[in-house]
C-alpha cells in the first residue's frame, strides 16, 4: 500500500511542478484526470491517447520523480438521458480506458452515471425510497438501462486489460456496497470499487465493515483516502440528506474533511489494516475536498497521518503460531 494522490486540487500548476511538491513531501503515486468533473489540467486524454512520444515523455517525467500512475479518472455521467452529455462521457470513459493500457495503468476511476426514471424523462433521478410504487418502477429501470451500458463497457475494460473503479457516490444509481456488487455480477470482474469512505460515512455506513464485505469478493479496485465529519447539532434536526451549500460549512449536517479531521488515527489505522486483511496493497490515494482549508495544507495534513498509518513492509512469517 502506498500514499497517492488525486492531482485536481494541484490544476493551477503544471504537472512537473505538482509531482515536484507531491514527491517532498512523501506521496509516492497520483490519480490523474482526464476528463468529466476531475478534468485534464495534468493529462490531457485526447493529447497522449495514440502518441508514443508524449507517453514516452510522461514515463520520463514519472520516473524522475519515483512516481507511478494508480488510476487515471473520469468521473461522469454516461448514463444521462441527454444523449449528447451521455456520448461525452462514454466517449470520455472509453478512450481513457483506452490511455490507461497504452500507459500501463490497470484502472480507470469513476462514477456508475445515474439515468432518468422512465424513457421520456429529461434529467437523472436519484431514487432511494420504494414507495410509492412507481419510484420502485423507475429504479427497475435504471438498472436494465445500467446492467445494458455497463455489461458492454466491461467488455470493452477486459479487452484492454483495465479495471474499471467505481466510486460509490449518492445521486449516482451506485451509491452503496450492496449496489456495487449488483453491478459487478451483473457485467464482469474488471468492475469494482474506487472505495472512497467519505460518501459512506454520512450514510451511516460502518467503514471497515464495508471494506470485508466488498473485499471478500475481491471488489476493490482503488481507494480514495478522504475524510468526513458529521455534525450532529444540524443531522439532528434535519438529517444527513443536506442540500445546503458546501460552502455554508457552519449550517451543514456534515462536510468532507482533511484526514484525520472527521475521524482520529486510530481508525485510519484501522481502514488501513482491514484493507491488508482483504488483500489490497494499492493507492490510498487523496482527494482534498475540505473547505475548511487549503488545498496544500489539507493535503500535508493527511500524508502525515497515513504516514503512520500505512505498514512499509509486507507481512513476516508469523512464527508466534508455529
Amino acid at each position: 500500500m502506498y500514499i497517492g494522490v488525486l492531482t485536481v486540487p494541484l490544476g493551477g500548476e503544471s504537472l512537473a511542478d505538482a509531482l515536484s511538491y507531491l514527491d517532498d513531501i512523501g506521496v509516492q503515486g497520483v490519480e490523474l484526470g482526464v476528463g468529466g468533473f476531475p478534468g485534464d489540467d495534468h493529462l490531457d486524454r485526447t493529447a497522449y491517447l495514440d502518441d508514443e512520444s508524449k507517453q514516452e515523455e510522461l514515463h520520463d517525467l514519472l520516473a524522475e520523480h519515483d512516481m507511478q500512475v494508480s488510476a487515471l479518472a473520469t468521473h461522469n455521467n454516461p448514463l444521462h438521458p441527454d444523449d449528447e452529455e451521455a456520448e461525452t462521457a462514454d466517449t470520455e470513459l472509453r478512450e481513457a480506458i483506452e490511455l490507461a493500457a497504452q500507459l500501463d495503468v490497470n484502472t480507470v476511476t469513476c462514477f456508475s452515471g445515474l439515468p432518468a426514471g422512465g424513457p421520456d424523462d429529461e434529467v437523472p433521478n436519484w431514487i432511494t425510497a420504494p414507495w410509492p410504487s412507481e419510484h420502485a418502477d423507475a429504479h427497475e429501470y435504471q438498472w436494465e438501462v445500467a446492467t445494458e451500458y455497463w455489461s458492454d463497457v466491461a467488455e470493452f475494460a477486459d479487452e484492454h486489460g483495465v479495471d474499471i473503479a467505481i466510486e460509490m457516490h449518492p445521486n449516482m444509481l451506485v451509491y452503496e456496497p450492496t449496489g456495487m456488487l449488483k453491478l459487478r455480477e451483473a457485467t464482469n470482474e474488471r468492475v469494482g470499487a474506487n472505495f472512497d469512505p467519505s460518501h459512506l460515512y454520512w450514510q451511516g455506513i460502518e467503514v471497515t465493515d464495508a471494506i470485508r464485505f466488498l473485499g471478500e469478493e475481491d471488489a476493490i479496485h482503488h481507494f480514495h483516502a478522504k475524510d468526513t465529519k458529521v455534525y450532529e447539532p444540524e443531522s439532528r434536526v434535519k438529517g444527513v440528506l443536506d442540500t445546503t451549500d458546501y460552502t455554508d460549512e457552519a449550517n451543514r449536517s456534515w462536510l468532507f474533511r482533511s484526514i484525520g479531521y472527521g475521524h482520529g488515527e486510530s481508525h485510519w489505522k484501522d481502514v488501513v489494516s482491514t484493507l491488508r486483511m482483504v488483500g489490497y496493497e494499492g493507492a490510498l490515494s487523496i482527494e482534498h475536498e475540505d473547505s475548511l482549508t487549503s488545498s496544500r495544507e489539507g493535503l500535508e495534513k493527511a500524508v502525515d497521518v497515513l504516514g503512520r498509518a500505512v505498514f512499509d513492509t509486507t507481512p513476516g512469517d508469523a512464527y508466534w503460531a508455529e
